[in-house]
Protein backbone atom coordinates (compact mmCIF):
# COMPACT_ATOMS: atom_id res chain seq x y z
CA UNK A 1 0.00 0.00 0.00
CA UNK A 2 1.36 3.17 -1.02
CA UNK A 3 1.48 5.82 1.65
CA UNK A 4 -1.40 7.90 -0.17
CA UNK A 5 -3.87 5.13 0.33
CA UNK A 6 -2.67 4.78 3.76
CA UNK A 7 -3.15 8.40 4.45
CA UNK A 8 -6.71 8.24 2.70
CA UNK A 9 -7.16 4.89 4.64
CA UNK A 10 -6.42 6.68 8.15
CA UNK A 11 -9.60 7.25 9.94
CA UNK A 12 -10.13 11.21 10.48
CA UNK A 13 -12.18 12.71 13.09
CA UNK A 14 -15.22 14.51 13.11
CA UNK A 15 -14.61 18.09 12.96
CA UNK A 16 -15.92 20.04 15.71
CA UNK A 17 -19.30 21.70 15.84
CA UNK A 18 -19.70 25.57 15.53
CA UNK A 19 -20.81 25.00 19.35
CA UNK A 20 -17.60 23.44 20.36
CA UNK A 21 -15.48 25.50 18.43
CA UNK A 22 -16.61 28.86 20.31
CA UNK A 23 -16.26 26.84 23.44
CA UNK A 24 -12.84 26.09 22.26
CA UNK A 25 -12.54 29.75 21.46
CA UNK A 26 -13.63 30.74 24.75
CA UNK A 27 -11.67 28.81 26.86
CA UNK A 28 -8.57 29.90 24.96
CA UNK A 29 -9.75 33.24 25.82
CA UNK A 30 -10.18 32.79 29.24
CA UNK A 31 -6.45 31.01 29.50
CA UNK A 32 -4.98 33.79 27.62
CA UNK A 33 -6.86 36.59 29.80
CA UNK A 34 -6.16 34.55 33.16
CA UNK A 35 -9.93 34.13 33.48
CA UNK A 36 -10.54 30.75 35.78
CA UNK A 37 -12.73 29.08 33.44
CA UNK A 38 -16.69 28.45 34.57
CA UNK A 39 -17.30 25.57 36.77
CA UNK A 40 -20.08 22.76 35.93
CA UNK A 41 -21.89 24.18 38.91
CA UNK A 42 -21.97 27.40 37.84
CA UNK A 43 -23.29 26.44 34.48
CA UNK A 44 -25.85 24.13 36.23
CA UNK A 45 -27.33 27.24 38.05
CA UNK A 46 -27.27 29.29 34.60
CA UNK A 47 -29.14 26.46 32.90
CA UNK A 48 -32.41 26.53 36.03
CA UNK A 49 -32.23 30.28 35.56
CA UNK A 50 -32.73 29.77 31.88
CA UNK A 51 -35.05 27.20 32.27
CA UNK A 52 -37.62 29.27 34.13
CA UNK A 53 -39.05 30.68 30.82
CA UNK A 54 -39.63 27.56 29.79
CA UNK A 55 -41.26 24.27 30.91
CA UNK A 56 -38.12 21.36 30.90
CA UNK A 57 -38.54 22.20 34.95
CA UNK A 58 -41.51 22.40 37.26
CA UNK A 59 -40.63 25.43 39.69
CA UNK A 60 -40.80 22.48 42.45
CA UNK A 61 -37.94 20.98 40.75
CA UNK A 62 -35.73 24.08 40.12
CA UNK A 63 -35.89 24.83 43.79
CA UNK A 64 -34.89 21.38 44.57
CA UNK A 65 -31.61 21.39 42.52
CA UNK A 66 -31.21 25.23 43.47
CA UNK A 67 -31.53 23.50 46.92
CA UNK A 68 -28.95 20.53 45.83
CA UNK A 69 -26.29 23.31 44.41
CA UNK A 70 -26.11 24.96 47.42
CA UNK A 71 -25.77 22.25 49.53
CA UNK A 72 -21.96 22.55 49.72
CA UNK A 73 -22.25 25.89 51.37
CA UNK A 74 -24.84 24.73 53.88
CA UNK A 75 -22.50 23.97 57.67
CA UNK A 76 -24.14 21.89 60.40
CA UNK A 77 -24.84 25.08 62.48
CA UNK A 78 -26.79 26.42 59.96
CA UNK A 79 -29.78 23.96 60.04
CA UNK A 80 -29.32 22.89 64.24
CA UNK A 81 -32.15 23.17 66.20
CA UNK A 82 -30.21 26.13 68.94
CA UNK A 83 -29.40 24.96 72.77
CA UNK A 84 -32.34 26.37 74.51
CA UNK A 85 -35.06 24.39 72.01
CA UNK A 86 -33.92 21.18 72.85
CA UNK A 87 -36.33 19.02 73.93
CA UNK A 88 -34.48 15.68 76.08
CA UNK A 89 -34.42 13.75 79.25
CA UNK A 90 -32.46 13.24 82.38
CA UNK A 91 -30.69 9.83 82.47
CA UNK A 92 -32.43 9.39 85.82
CA UNK A 93 -36.15 10.54 85.03
CA UNK A 94 -38.47 7.93 85.83
CA UNK A 95 -40.59 5.85 82.52
CA UNK A 96 -43.60 7.82 83.90
CA UNK A 97 -42.07 10.98 83.08
CA UNK A 98 -40.07 9.75 80.00
CA UNK A 99 -43.83 8.45 78.83
CA UNK A 100 -44.97 12.14 79.65
CA UNK A 101 -42.91 13.93 78.16
CA UNK A 102 -43.05 11.80 74.95
CA UNK A 103 -46.73 12.42 74.75
CA UNK A 104 -46.17 16.42 74.99
CA UNK A 105 -42.96 16.72 73.14
CA UNK A 106 -44.19 15.18 69.85
CA UNK A 107 -40.56 13.75 68.62
CA UNK A 108 -39.97 10.12 68.64
CA UNK A 109 -36.12 10.37 69.92
CA UNK A 110 -35.12 12.30 72.31
CA UNK A 111 -31.82 12.81 73.65
CA UNK A 112 -30.79 11.73 76.94
CA UNK A 113 -28.00 13.50 79.44
CA UNK A 114 -26.15 13.18 82.43
CA UNK A 115 -25.92 16.45 85.29
CA UNK A 116 -26.77 18.62 82.19
CA UNK A 117 -27.21 18.57 78.85
CA UNK A 118 -23.27 19.22 78.56
CA UNK A 119 -23.00 15.23 79.60
CA UNK A 120 -24.66 13.54 76.87
CA UNK A 121 -25.39 9.56 77.30
CA UNK A 122 -27.28 9.05 74.24
CA UNK A 123 -30.40 9.07 72.98
CA UNK A 124 -33.96 6.69 73.79
CA UNK A 125 -36.48 5.96 70.73
CA UNK A 126 -39.63 5.61 71.53
CA UNK A 127 -39.95 2.53 69.80
CA UNK A 128 -37.39 1.14 72.06
CA UNK A 129 -39.48 2.49 74.76
CA UNK A 130 -42.73 0.74 73.51
CA UNK A 131 -40.67 -2.46 72.94
CA UNK A 132 -39.92 -2.26 76.29
CA UNK A 133 -43.28 -1.62 77.88
CA UNK A 134 -44.58 -4.49 76.12
CA UNK A 135 -42.04 -7.33 76.85
CA UNK A 136 -42.06 -6.56 80.52
CA UNK A 137 -44.77 -8.78 82.10
CA UNK A 138 -44.91 -6.68 84.99
CA UNK A 139 -46.17 -3.41 83.15
CA UNK A 140 -49.46 -5.84 82.40
CA UNK A 141 -49.03 -4.94 78.92
CA UNK A 142 -48.71 -8.67 77.83
CA UNK A 143 -50.30 -12.25 78.92
CA UNK A 144 -47.35 -14.21 78.76
CA UNK A 145 -43.47 -13.36 78.67
CA UNK A 146 -41.71 -13.79 75.23
CA UNK A 147 -39.06 -15.15 74.09
CA UNK A 148 -37.06 -11.67 73.99
CA UNK A 149 -38.27 -11.17 77.75
CA UNK A 150 -36.60 -14.25 78.51
CA UNK A 151 -33.79 -13.90 76.90
CA UNK A 152 -33.11 -10.69 78.15
CA UNK A 153 -29.60 -9.29 79.55
CA UNK A 154 -28.60 -10.41 82.76
CA UNK A 155 -28.35 -6.51 84.10
CA UNK A 156 -32.35 -6.33 83.42
CA UNK A 157 -33.30 -9.41 84.68
CA UNK A 158 -31.74 -8.20 88.18
CA UNK A 159 -34.49 -5.50 88.14
CA UNK A 160 -36.81 -7.17 89.97
CA UNK A 161 -39.79 -5.97 88.96
CA UNK A 162 -40.43 -2.99 86.72
CA UNK A 163 -42.98 -0.30 87.60
CA UNK A 164 -43.52 3.37 86.02
CA UNK A 165 -41.29 4.84 88.74
CA UNK A 166 -38.01 2.69 87.58
CA UNK A 167 -34.86 5.30 86.30
CA UNK A 168 -34.43 5.45 82.51
CA UNK A 169 -30.96 3.92 83.57
CA UNK A 170 -32.31 0.53 84.41
CA UNK A 171 -34.52 -0.03 81.19
CA UNK A 172 -30.70 -0.18 79.17
CA UNK A 173 -32.75 1.38 76.01
CA UNK A 174 -30.03 3.94 75.12
CA UNK A 175 -28.84 4.15 71.78
CA UNK A 176 -25.46 6.50 70.89
CA UNK A 177 -25.81 9.53 69.20
CA UNK A 178 -23.30 11.25 66.78
CA UNK A 179 -21.79 14.59 67.23
CA UNK A 180 -20.88 17.41 64.61
CA UNK A 181 -18.92 20.56 64.93
CA UNK A 182 -21.04 23.56 63.82
CA UNK A 183 -18.75 23.86 61.33
CA UNK A 184 -19.17 20.61 59.80
CA UNK A 185 -20.38 20.35 56.07
CA UNK A 186 -24.31 19.45 56.71
CA UNK A 187 -23.95 17.29 53.62
CA UNK A 188 -20.54 15.26 55.47
CA UNK A 189 -22.96 14.77 58.24
CA UNK A 190 -25.99 13.66 56.20
CA UNK A 191 -23.93 10.38 54.92
CA UNK A 192 -22.58 10.01 58.32
CA UNK A 193 -25.92 9.75 59.47
CA UNK A 194 -26.79 6.98 56.27
CA UNK A 195 -23.03 5.19 57.59
CA UNK A 196 -23.83 4.51 61.13
CA UNK A 197 -28.10 4.28 60.84
CA UNK A 198 -28.15 6.70 63.42
CA UNK A 199 -30.51 10.01 62.78
CA UNK A 200 -29.53 12.19 65.51
CA UNK A 201 -26.78 14.54 66.14
CA UNK A 202 -25.65 16.56 68.86
CA UNK A 203 -23.93 19.83 67.85
CA UNK A 204 -20.93 20.00 70.23
CA UNK A 205 -18.37 23.62 70.29
CA UNK A 206 -14.98 23.99 70.82
CA UNK A 207 -15.61 23.50 74.83
CA UNK A 208 -17.08 20.09 74.16
CA UNK A 209 -20.57 22.01 75.96
CA UNK A 210 -23.80 21.02 73.55
CA UNK A 211 -24.73 23.77 71.24
CA UNK A 212 -27.38 22.27 69.32
CA UNK A 213 -28.96 19.48 67.80
CA UNK A 214 -29.20 17.79 64.36
CA UNK A 215 -31.77 15.30 63.02
CA UNK A 216 -31.45 14.08 59.81
CA UNK A 217 -34.76 15.51 58.70
CA UNK A 218 -33.02 19.12 59.39
CA UNK A 219 -30.84 18.24 56.77
CA UNK A 220 -32.84 16.88 54.32
CA UNK A 221 -35.37 19.72 55.11
CA UNK A 222 -32.66 22.27 53.59
CA UNK A 223 -33.41 20.34 50.53
CA UNK A 224 -36.49 19.59 50.10
CA UNK A 225 -38.91 21.73 52.35
CA UNK A 226 -40.51 21.57 55.40
CA UNK A 227 -41.62 18.07 56.00
CA UNK A 228 -44.26 17.54 58.35
CA UNK A 229 -46.69 14.66 59.47
CA UNK A 230 -49.89 14.20 60.95
CA UNK A 231 -48.85 15.00 64.58
CA UNK A 232 -46.68 18.26 63.60
CA UNK A 233 -48.02 21.46 64.71
CA UNK A 234 -47.21 24.98 63.31
CA UNK A 235 -44.93 25.87 65.76
CA UNK A 236 -42.96 28.96 64.26
CA UNK A 237 -42.68 31.87 65.76
CA UNK A 238 -45.06 34.27 65.84
CA UNK A 239 -45.44 37.82 64.12
CA UNK A 240 -48.67 39.62 64.86
CA UNK A 241 -49.63 43.21 64.07
CA UNK A 242 -50.50 45.32 67.01
CA UNK A 243 -51.64 48.66 65.04
CA UNK A 244 -50.24 51.56 64.91
CA UNK A 245 -47.24 50.05 62.63
CA UNK A 246 -45.89 48.15 65.85
CA UNK A 247 -45.65 44.18 66.10
CA UNK A 248 -46.06 41.59 68.86
CA UNK A 249 -43.18 39.06 68.29
CA UNK A 250 -41.57 36.18 69.89
CA UNK A 251 -38.13 36.26 70.55
CA UNK A 252 -36.90 33.60 67.91
CA UNK A 253 -38.59 34.86 65.23
CA UNK A 254 -35.83 35.26 62.18
CA UNK A 255 -34.70 38.31 61.18
CA UNK A 256 -36.17 37.36 57.58
CA UNK A 257 -39.43 36.76 58.53
CA UNK A 258 -39.20 40.10 60.82
CA UNK A 259 -38.15 42.21 58.29
CA UNK A 260 -40.91 41.13 55.72
CA UNK A 261 -43.52 42.02 58.27
CA UNK A 262 -42.11 45.67 58.82
CA UNK A 263 -40.59 45.96 55.64
CA UNK A 264 -37.03 47.32 56.69
CA UNK A 265 -33.81 44.85 55.79
CA UNK A 266 -33.07 43.82 59.67
CA UNK A 267 -30.12 42.17 58.36
CA UNK A 268 -28.32 45.11 56.74
CA UNK A 269 -27.92 46.76 60.58
CA UNK A 270 -24.34 46.60 61.85
CA UNK A 271 -25.67 44.92 65.10
CA UNK A 272 -27.43 41.66 63.42
CA UNK A 273 -23.75 41.06 61.85
CA UNK A 274 -23.91 37.58 63.75
CA UNK A 275 -27.51 36.77 65.25
CA UNK A 276 -30.23 35.32 63.51
CA UNK A 277 -33.46 35.83 65.52
CA UNK A 278 -34.70 39.40 66.62
CA UNK A 279 -34.23 38.38 70.26
CA UNK A 280 -30.41 37.56 69.29
CA UNK A 281 -31.39 41.65 67.37
CA UNK A 282 -32.34 43.42 70.59
CA UNK A 283 -29.78 41.43 73.06
CA UNK A 284 -26.80 42.76 70.93
CA UNK A 285 -28.25 46.52 70.54
CA UNK A 286 -28.40 46.11 74.14
CA UNK A 287 -25.64 44.58 74.93
CA UNK A 288 -26.98 42.40 77.81
CA UNK A 289 -29.72 40.27 78.57
CA UNK A 290 -32.93 43.14 78.84
CA UNK A 291 -35.93 42.24 81.88
CA UNK A 292 -39.13 42.54 81.48
CA UNK A 293 -41.05 45.89 80.64
CA UNK A 294 -37.56 47.58 79.73
CA UNK A 295 -37.93 49.88 76.56
CA UNK A 296 -34.68 49.68 74.68
CA UNK A 297 -33.70 52.06 71.39
CA UNK A 298 -33.13 49.82 68.94
CA UNK A 299 -30.78 50.27 65.63
CA UNK A 300 -32.63 52.69 62.79
CA UNK A 301 -36.04 54.18 63.43
CA UNK A 302 -37.39 51.23 65.14
CA UNK A 303 -38.13 50.62 69.22
CA UNK A 304 -38.03 47.38 71.08
CA UNK A 305 -40.45 46.82 74.51
CA UNK A 306 -39.77 43.41 76.27
CA UNK A 307 -43.00 41.53 76.79
CA UNK A 308 -41.66 38.78 78.56
CA UNK A 309 -38.26 37.10 79.27
CA UNK A 310 -36.53 35.30 82.11
CA UNK A 311 -32.38 36.13 83.39
CA UNK A 312 -31.32 34.10 80.34
CA UNK A 313 -33.27 35.49 77.35
CA UNK A 314 -36.30 37.52 75.72
CA UNK A 315 -39.51 35.70 74.96
CA UNK A 316 -41.48 38.17 73.58
CA UNK A 317 -41.49 41.48 72.52
CA UNK A 318 -43.01 44.73 70.61
CA UNK A 319 -41.37 46.10 67.70
CA UNK A 320 -42.37 49.37 66.43
CA UNK A 321 -41.08 52.70 64.91
CA UNK A 322 -40.29 55.45 67.29
CA UNK A 323 -42.17 58.14 65.39
CA UNK A 324 -45.36 55.55 67.35
CA UNK A 325 -44.42 56.55 70.94
CA UNK A 326 -44.16 60.13 69.65
CA UNK A 327 -47.46 60.16 68.26
CA UNK A 328 -49.04 58.50 71.77
CA UNK A 329 -46.93 61.12 73.86
CA UNK A 330 -48.91 64.10 71.40
CA UNK A 331 -52.11 62.64 72.07
CA UNK A 332 -51.30 61.80 75.87
CA UNK A 333 -50.21 65.98 76.21
CA UNK A 334 -53.32 67.20 73.80
CA UNK A 335 -55.22 65.20 76.52
CA UNK A 336 -53.85 66.69 79.36
CA UNK A 337 -54.40 69.92 78.10
CA UNK A 338 -58.26 69.07 77.52
CA UNK A 339 -58.22 68.25 81.51
CA UNK A 340 -56.46 71.42 82.70
CA UNK A 341 -58.48 73.10 84.76
CA UNK A 342 -58.95 76.62 83.62
CA UNK A 343 -56.74 79.93 85.13
CA UNK A 344 -57.37 81.73 88.22
CA UNK A 345 -60.26 84.59 88.03
CA UNK A 346 -61.86 82.74 85.31
CA UNK A 347 -65.22 80.85 85.67
CA UNK A 348 -65.69 77.58 84.24
CA UNK A 349 -68.02 78.52 81.85
CA UNK A 350 -66.40 81.80 80.80
CA UNK A 351 -64.82 81.74 77.42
Amino acid sequence: MTAPDAARDRPTAPEPSPEEGSRGLFERLRALFGIEPASVRDDIEDALEEAGTNADFTPQERAILKNVLALHEVRVADVMVPRADIVSVSVEATLGELLALFRTAGHSRLPVYGDTLDDPRGMVHIRDFMDFLASEPSFGLVGQPNAEAEAAPAERKAVAEFGMDTPLSAAHILRPVLFAPPSMPALDLLVKMQASHTHMALVIDEYGGTDGLVSIEDVVESIVGDIEDEHDEDDRPQIAAAGDGAFIVEARASLEDVSKALGIDLSALADAEDVDTIGGLLTATAGRVPIRGEIVAGPGDLEFEVLDADPRRVKRLRVQPRAAPRRRNAAARALAESNRPPESGAAPGDK
